[in-house]
């Protein structure tokens, strides 16, 4: 009975992925000599023979043939008269090896000896998996949903891996079910409590940055260089991109005819606005292509603060900020400059900046009225008051006594 167990355990084993066949008959070798070991204090004189096709073994003892009298340890000698009971032939000083029925060692030696393997086992599958992803961080990965949580969700890769895509890392407008495919990049690979803890993303640069490689050749080829990426996933991201090979048009590689490459990124990102801008060391420039599609009159680098002065004609300010301020953010971040925006007026149109009415409006309500872009008496009155509601953190009755105090201005 107990043998068809061990052989059950064989068959376990060889099914088991990720490890191969000279790791387990090494494993299985070692877990028999521990059961040697503690039964015989050693294993040195045992030959421990596997046969992982058949999934059965054969323990051998060697043992020195001595007179009876001599006899000290019957694990490492054998009389002489038990040795012709084997065989005939036997003389004193030989060597007598026969075989130890791995059965008679009783129940609890083959318990212990399940149990030992099946540690193992677990063992080197953890740390199989650990090691297969610690090589992959930085890679997208495809796997099946397979439990949803309200913090997190367990996807299953092709080899049946467990992978965590947590909340945080889940782009906002993301809806999964159980059993539809994900894509993903693995960001981070740990050991927790003794457990590997392979975890994904879809809001990661990378993770864009993958799926350009996946869907522009030139890029994946090398020929086109991903400078630097930023976004606020599912919202809009901007990628700057550069040519070493004057022939090829980087941007218009990147979102191919009539915009066929992007799509595809577009979609998988959940409609994330995309922004491809030619990357050029000229600062200036720079910030020009990453504002677009705003039109800008002048910029002045402030080098020392690392902040930059953006001119725009009045119509063009907004364009410029984009919904939210994600625009005018998503620019910054990209060239590493805090971007102010100042509206240009015309020579004749007399206009007074808002710092002017320091004494009379509260500077906070200044900064908010800045953040959207409006640094002038007349920016402010060309807005609605519903557009500045909606636009800053103000009351509606803040925004009609800063309007009176600036249309008194006007006056």
């Amino acid at each position: 009975m107990e043998n068809i167990n061990l052989i059950d355990t064989f068959s376990e084993f060889k099914e088991l992925k990720n490890i191969d066949r000279a790791t387990m008959i090494s494993v299985l070798e070692d877990s028999f000599r521990s059961v040697l070991i503690k039964r015989f204090g050693t294993d040195e004189n045992f030959d421990v023979i596997i046969n992982d096709d058949k999934g059965d073994f054969e323990i051998w003892r060697n043992r020195e043939v001595v007179k009876e009298e001599d006899l000290e340890d019957e694990n490492l000698q054998i009389s002489l008269k038990e040795a012709k009971k084997i065989d005939e032939d036997y003389e004193l000083g030989e060597e007598v090896t026969d075989e130890v029925k791995f059965l008679d060692f009783g129940r609890r030696a083959i318990l212990s000896l399940r149990q030992n393997l099946s540690a193992r086992i677990l063992e080197l599958e953890k740390d199989n998996i650990y090691h297969a992803y610690k090589d992959r961080v930085g890679d997208i990965v495809t796997g099946e949903v397979y439990q949803i949580w309200k913090r997190e969700i367990l996807i299953i890769d092709d080899e049946g891996n467990e992978l965590i895509l947590p909340k945080t890392e889940q782009i906002p407008s993301d809806f999964f079910r159980k059993g539809d495919n994900v894509r993903a990049v693995v960001v981070k690979v740990e050991i927790r409590n003794n457990n590997p803890l392979i975890i994904l993303s879809r809001t990661s640069p990378v993770f864009l940055e993958r799926l350009f490689e996946l869907e522009v050749p030139e890029i994946f080829d090398g020929l086109i260089t991903i400078k630097k990426i930023v976004r606020v996933p599912g919202e809009r991201a901007k990628v700057a991109v550069e040519s070493y090979d004057e022939r090829i048009d980087p941007v218009g590689a990147c979102v191919g005819m009539k915009g066929s490459r992007i799509h595809g990124i577009v979609r998988e990102l959940k409609n994330e606005n995309i922004d491809v801008i030619n990357f050029t060391a000229n600062t200036q420039l720079f910030i020009q292509r990453a504002l677009n599609p705003a039109k800008i009159t002048n910029i002045k680098l402030v080098e020392e603060t690392g902040r930059a002065e953006v001119y725009l004609r009045p119509e063009e300010v907004s364009l410029a900020i984009g919904k939210g301020g994600l625009n005018i953010r998503l620019a910054g971040q990209l060239t590493g400059y805090e971007l102010d925006v100042y509206r240009e007026a015309d020579e004749d149109d007399e206009d007074v900046t808002l710092d002017e009415f320091s004494d009379e409006i509260e500077s906070w309500v200044l900064d908010e009225l800045k953040a959207i872009g409006c640094d002038t008496a007349k920016s402010v009155l060309d807005l609605s008051v519903e557009d500045l509601v909606k636009r800053t953190d103000l009351e509606e009755e803040t925004i009609r006594e800063v309007r009176g105090v600036l249309n008194a201005e006007f006056e």
